[in-house]
């Protein structure tokens, strides 16, 4: 018997992300193949034509488990009744521009979606952020959300295409399949100073660092990568990272949304107790394990030696910076 429809909605559809992801999720990868979906997207009034046309390649693809399909500029009208809300959308860096403005900017928007998810959205309703800087992002609209009473460990912002990146490096470098690599924990923030903890990862069942003994390589090639490779592609490609992070986007909420019990990656508000100390409500990327009924648990007892503990310092830092940067819309 077919499960109940899970209503999903999208922001940015219309963008490079949004459609590399709309086809997946309406061809059941996201939910599986017994899960209807009903698609509500949510795009700037100036790309709503644009959006029409994906619509409408949508309808010819005959997808059995697409219900139907929204189209809407009213962020109300999109997060009615939404079991998920994946927020792509977002104004990206521009030359010249400094981070801080780019916070500001963004931070708007964040907020006005979180208001309108806490209003419209379904009581079980999660939201997943994608659209960068994704930590900070997600703090300011789970703040916003939380003002409208829900829940702020119901928000995520997206680590996973740092993980999978980093989980493709440590197979090549060990010569195995990528699915032998696993427990790869993206720690921190989604930039530049995220720690990717290849210290408890494991690569068939053995300590990565036993199977790749080469400590200097860990140290710097592997973290350098992970964090530039976002960069690395807009060289090589001239634009940024869309398929791939669609892919990390299906990953982190089938994770959620179809536990396996195996620990993945994804930033959550910190809690008071058990995050690590990190400061409570911060916006952190940790190892998780998710539970039945949509909920998930940091992943508890790991030691982190000198080497990471200061990795962990930094990238907790510039979250600090960050949140210091939207102070006004949190308080």
């Amino acid at each position: 018997m077919p499960d109940s429809p899970v209503r999903v909605a999208v922001t940015g559809a219309a963008g490079q992300i949004g459609y590399a992801l709309l086809f997946r999720i309406a061809s059941g990868q996201m939910f599986g193949p017994e899960t209807p979906v009903r698609l509500q997207l949510l795009e700037l009034p100036a790309a709503l034509k644009s959006l029409e046309g994906v619509r409408m390649e949508l309808e010819d693809c005959a997808f059995p488990l697409l219900e139907s399909v929204l189209c809407t500029a009213e962020g109300d009208e999109a997060f009615t009744d939404s079991n998920w809300a994946l927020l792509v959308g977002a104004v990206p860096r521009r030359e010249g521009m400094e981070r801080k403005d780019l916070l500001g900017i963004n931070g708007g928007i964040f907020t006005g979606q979180g208001e309108a998810i806490a209003r419209n959205a379904a009581d079980d309703c999660r939201v997943l952020v994608v659209g960068n800087p994704c930590n900070t992002n997600a703090l300011i609209g789970s703040t916003a959300a939380g003002r409208h009473g829900m829940r702020r460990e119901r928000w995520f912002a997206m680590t996973m295409l740092d993980e999978s990146r980093g989980r493709s490096l440590l197979a090549a470098r060990a010569g195995v399949p990528v699915s032998s690599v696993r427990d790869l924990a993206i720690w921190g923030n989604h930039s530049s100073t995220q720690f990717p903890d290849a210290w408890h990862a494991t690569v068939g069942g053995r300590p990565a660092p036993v199977l790749i003994d080469d400590e200097a390589w860990l140290e710097r090639e592997f973290i350098e990568a992970v964090q530039g490779r976002g960069a690395a592609i807009i060289k090589a490609r001239g634009q940024s990272s869309a398929a791939s992070a669609a892919n990390a986007v299906i990953d982190t909420v089938r994770n959620v949304a179809r536990p396996t019990g195996e620990i993945f990656s994804a930033a959550i508000p910190a809690p008071s107790a058990g995050g690590y100390d990190v400061p409570e409500g911060l916006v952190f990327g940790y190892p998780l394990r998710a539970r039945a009924g949509g909920g998930v648990e940091i992943e508890q007892g790991i030691e982190h030696g000198e080497f990471a503990r200061e990795k962990l310092a930094a990238t907790t830092a510039e979250l600090m910076e960050e949140r210091a940067a939207v102070e006004e819309l949190l308080a």
